[in-house]
């Protein structure tokens, strides 16, 4: 460590937010450049290579084939997909001395599907898996938690192409698979969630997420079932219709001052109407406008939920993908004087020809209690199916723990995890849209069908840090450490030139040592150094060699075990090996 380049922190960086954050840098693992972008120190970039290797090795297991292409992508390729459009002010967009534009590659489906239709054409060459482990791009409008929400970040994605949908269903098991032993390997505790695909496109979809609390993702998971999926991929069950004969007729009601569902309920329940209310019976009407890629025109949506729930915008912003969504702004209520805030209710909408979708909850046969598209009244027994047709549904109310499970078999809970990889069946998106076909047995033309799977190699190592962590630093899993063994020499007498000799020796045995060669430190500072670099096995080489003893220190237990001089080496090459 005497030359290595390194320099630990005793304080938290001002603008750390998470434990992974704080220890990689304060390990001198990375250190920060901008917003969202990082530079790897030695010892980061090791750790980083290290959870590669095992990502390479699993997809060599597969049959996957490493290329590496070209970060700067023409605009044509993201044109033919519609890309460059749908990913909006999410990327890195570049041009060069002559005009012609570019992108900072977010994601690859394009050029892999380019490259395979330049190479392959015939029913035989299938199924082939490419992969490459590269540095992608995207503009993140706020990163944060250091390389957990970056702007530049590593990542492996792979892409497999079959002849038919049979091969693609194989191949998206192969790879579910391999990232189970991955994940495994790297001692990761995570959960495999149902998903919505977004921009990539495609049907089946799943994340593995890490979890943690400290995760962006919130997931939920069935008290009945092994059901898990991201809160934007869940479906709510739809009540069954109701029969709408003997319902009384809707009545506008004058309610001042009610412009929320609280002051609703309470205006509702001290009118003598003959029954109570709860924000359950009420619709709330939440105004959305949206705008698709490469239009300038906004749409006005109406969104009705129950009244006791939310929209929850990342589950908004899903479902619309690759939309815009925003809320309306009080310019927008202006220029649509028929839009009453506060008071507005379904029929504004559906008569002004704006889309009014629902929530799966409200079927035919429900009634409700919302707004009467006029200033301080408000309709009672509006009755859906009789009184207003919704223009279609979705989903897209907040998701609560004891919600009922869409498998019918217990609740949902919540929990929170860090995306760590995603497995998508991309199906025809790709090779449509660059017409990758290949000649069948019968001599047509088959056209090629895609899966794509991700992994953040650099958010990996977040995770890991999030997960293995005491309020001392970092504890690392040994397949990813920077080394299996930290040899300290506190700095008296020979202990230095003893622990390089220790180490040496551990090196001939193929064991990757760090070694605290440094005679100007303190013990103490190399002590709380190594706590913080968190290799797995410490040998301490300090006062117990007058004895002819060394302390072993394992980093996760705290467990400490001296061992004699002689046939130290060989102990400490068994504890690495796990004798």
């Amino acid at each position: 460590m005497s030359t290595l380049f390194l320099r630990t922190l005793r304080e938290d960086p001002a603008d750390a937010e998470v434990p992974s954050h704080k220890l990689l840098a304060r390990g001198g693992y990375v250190r920060r450049v901008a917003p969202g972008v990082h530079s790897w120190l030695p010892l980061g970039k090791l750790v980083l290579e290290n959870v590669a290797s095992v990502i390479r090795e699993e997809m060599s297991r597969i049959g996957g084939q490493e290329v590496l292409l070209p970060a700067l992508v023409s605009r044509e390729y993201y044109e033919a997909s519609g890309r460059w459009t749908e990913y909006g002010d999410s990327v890195f967009r570049v041009a060069d001395r002559k005009g012609a534009e570019y992108l900072l590659g977010p994601t690859h489906e394009e050029l892999f599907t380019q490259l395979v239709k330049g190479e392959y054409s015939s029913y035989k060459d299938f199924p082939v898996i490419l992969y490459q482990v590269q540095e992608k791009f995207r503009d993140e409008a706020r990163p944060r938690a250091g390389i957990l929400r970056g702007r530049e970040f590593h990542m492996k994605d792979a892409y497999s192409f079959d002849i038919d949908d049979e091969g693609l269903r194989r191949s998206y098991e192969l790879h579910r698979d391999a990232y189970v032993r991955m994940f495994d390997r790297l001692g990761l505790r995570y959960v495999i969630v149902s998903a919505m695909s977004g921009a990539m496109g495609g049907s089946a979809s799943e994340e593995f997420l890490a979890e943690t609390p400290t995760g962006e993702d919130t997931f939920v998971r069935s008290t009945g079932s092994d059901y898990a999926a991201n809160v934007e991929a869940v479906r709510t069950p739809a009540p069954p219709a109701r029969p709408i004969e003997g319902l009384p007729e809707a009545q506008a009601h004058h309610t001042p001052e009610t412009p929320t569902i609280e002051t609703l309920v309470d205006f509702l329940n001290d009118a003598g109407l003959g029954r109570t209310f709860t924000a359950a019976d009420t619709l709330k009407n939440v105004l959305v406008k949206i705008r698709q890629p490469g239009e300038d025109e906004w749409e006005i949506v109406g969104i009705g939920v129950p009244g006791d729930r939310d929209v929850d915008m990342k589950r908004l912003e899903a479902a619309m993908e690759p939309a815009e969504v925003a809320l309306l702004e009080d310019e927008d209520f202006e220029a649509h004087p028929f839009l009453v805030k506060g008071y507005v209710g379904p029929n504004a909408l559906l008569r002004n020809k704006l889309r009014y979708l629902a929530d799966p909850r409200v079927v035919e046969g429900t009634r409700w209690a919302t707004g009467a598209d006029q200033a301080d009244h408000h309709v009672v027994d509006l009755v859906c199916g009789r009184d207003f047709v919704p223009d279609g549904v979705i989903d897209v109310a907040d998701v609560r723990d004891g919600d009922p499970s869409p498998e019918d078999e217990g609740t949902l809970y919540t929990a929170r995890g860090i995306e760590i990889g995603h497995v998508f069946q991309l199906g025809r998106k790709y090779t449509d849209a660059f017409e990758l076909d290949a000649l069948g047995p019968d001599g047509k033309p088959k056209r090629i069908t895609m899966g794509s799977y991700g992994i953040g190699v650099s958010r990996v190592v977040a995770a890991i840090v999030e997960q293995s962590h005491d309020d001392k630093g970092i504890v690392w899993p040994r397949v990813v450490a920077p080394a299996d063994v930290h040899v300290i020499g506190t700095g008296k007498g020979d202990q230095v030139e003893v622990a390089l000799r220790v180490a040496g020796e551990l090196e001939a045995l193929g064991i990757r040592v760090l070694v605290d060669d440094r005679r100007n430190v303190s013990p103490g500072v190399k002590f709380t150094d190594a706590e913080l670099l968190g290799v797995p096995t410490s040998v301490i080489v300090g006062k117990g060699l007058d004895q002819g003893v060394l302390e072993v220190r394992d980093r996760a237990s705290g467990e400490r075990e001296e061992i004699a001089l002689d046939g130290a080496v060989e102990r400490v090459a068994a504890i690495v090996r796990g004798d």
